[in-house]
């Protein structure tokens, strides 16, 4: 059975989020001041509202099926991971590219209660779609994801101007390796890029001394399944080992301001046609999703 790549449409597929029809309708979801400054200092902003309970069992359906490598829609994937773990007796899921696949995947893209608070954590301005991930933590015997800083597996294209949203389809909690933080880390500067699903403590060998203490207190970001956390690309983040008897699954949503623009001449993702070292990010695989200027 042949998939459509949903990758040349960009606009809502489905009826799982309803487009705004005016800009009072579209205020309702902008982030306040003080979680704007929230972001601002730290880094990171968590507990964003993005999917009712409908949404969620949705998303939750359409993750296990394209989990399956059978699935007719695999070639469409950027990565494809069933276990990207460097450690045998664990297991992670990390795949790129489903929004190319099912509708409801998709569909996050233009979910107004993403779109907003992403215009607003990058300054007021237009954003363009970089790339989606999947991450998936089984029970008991989910992987680690690595401290790392986004961007530092971007340096692609430039300049930074990009922003993270990770949105929990279960509860995330310490038990089942929720996101971790260093608040205040999106100061220090681009670091190194570690293996991404290697040793959890790999980038210490990066730090200096007092970067290394603020370790001994890291935020743990908990959130109930269909919040989100939004964090800056250079904010270093990680998450432990799911010991936990339940899942921990999310999809991510990676975005930039309108106007990054591509720092090399090879494809930049998978079975993409490359956009020329210099030119501006567009096109069918980097659509633009929101004009902030066209809804006020």
């Amino acid at each position: 059975m042949a998939i459509k790549d949903l990758s040349s449409i960009h606009e809502l597929v489905s009826d799982l989020f309803r487009w705004p029809a005016s800009a009072e309708e579209w205020k309702q979801y902008e982030l306040s001041d003080e979680q704007i400054d929230f972001f601002k200092k730290n880094g990171f902003l968590s507990g964003v509202k993005l999917l009712d309970e409908k949404q969620i069992d949705v998303i939750r359906r359409e993750l296990s099926d394209i989990a399956d490598p059978k699935h007719p829609g695999h070639k469409l994937f950027y990565e494809f991971h069933s276990n990207e773990s460097t450690d045998p007796s664990s297991i992670l899921f990390h795949a790129l590219g489903a929004w190319r696949i099912t509708r409801g995947l998709h569909d996050v893209l233009w979910n107004p209660r993403f779109l907003v608070p992403a215009s607003q954590l990058l300054g007021n301005v237009p954003v363009r779609f970089w790339h989606d991930q999947i991450f998936w933590k089984p029970a008991k015997q989910g992987g680690v994801v690595a401290w790392h800083q986004d961007y530092s597996y971007w340096t692609r294209t430039k300049p930074v101007a990009h922003l993270t949203c990770w949105c929990g389809l279960d509860d995330a909690t310490k038990e089942n390796g929720c996101l971790q933080y260093i608040p205040g880390s999106h100061d220090w500067g681009l670091l190194p890029k570690p293996i991404i699903a290697g040793e959890l403590h790999g980038i210490k060998d990066f730090l200096n001394e007092d970067q290394k203490k603020k370790f001994d207190h890291p935020q743990y970001a908990e959130v109930k399944a269909g919040e989100a956390i939004f964090h800056h690309s250079l904010t270093l983040h990680g998450s432990g080992a799911n010991t936990s008897a339940r899942p921990r699954r999310a999809f991510v949503i990676n975005v930039f301001a309108d106007g990054v623009r591509s720092d090399s001449d090879e494809p930049l993702l998978d079975g993409v046609p490359a956009v020329p070292k210099g030119e501006k990010m567009q096109g069918q695989f980097f659509p633009l999703l929101f004009e902030p200027k066209k809804v006020h």
